[in-house]
């Protein structure tokens, strides 16, 4: 077939641990394989208020982030510089850029993170940062 839907209802969502100092745990969707993706990798995030992914670096991967609700913060670089986006936002990162998705509003995020090419395994992860505003 030369097609895949999946519907919002369709998708198999699973928690991830909360952070340090955090209560409610991330949610995550495979997209990958729900949409039968073979050259790209995909995921559907719902990050609730006040919320940090895990800072790392992809060092095979270009990815892309667009804001579906509510407004990422993210951490961009090493040393990182701090860019908070609305909905509808898109960011890229070439392979090496030392990303971290954080939720710093009082409102859910949800974020739609897409990868090429299809690799795992590849990512290094590096220590939480606090920057200020």
């Amino acid at each position: 077939m030369g097609f895949r839907v999946v519907h919002a209802d369709e998708h198999d969502w699973a928690e991830r641990p909360p952070g340090d100092g955090e209560q409610l745990p991330r949610r995550v969707a495979d997209v990958t394989t729900a949409a039968a993706l073979r050259e790209s990798r995909a995921r559907l995030w719902h990050f609730p208020p006040r919320t940090r992914g895990v800072r790392h670096i992809e060092r095979a991967q270009e990815e892309v982030f667009v804001v579906v609700a509510g407004t990422l913060t993210i951490l961009l670089g090493d040393p990182p510089e701090r860019f908070d986006l609305a909905a509808e936002s898109v960011v890229s990162a070439e392979p090496g850029t030392a990303i971290q998705l954080r939720n710093e509003s009082d409102n859910e995020l949800v974020v739609f993170a897409y990868g090429a090419p299809p690799v795992a395994g590849q990512a290094e992860y590096l220590d939480d940062v606090d920057l200020a505003r």
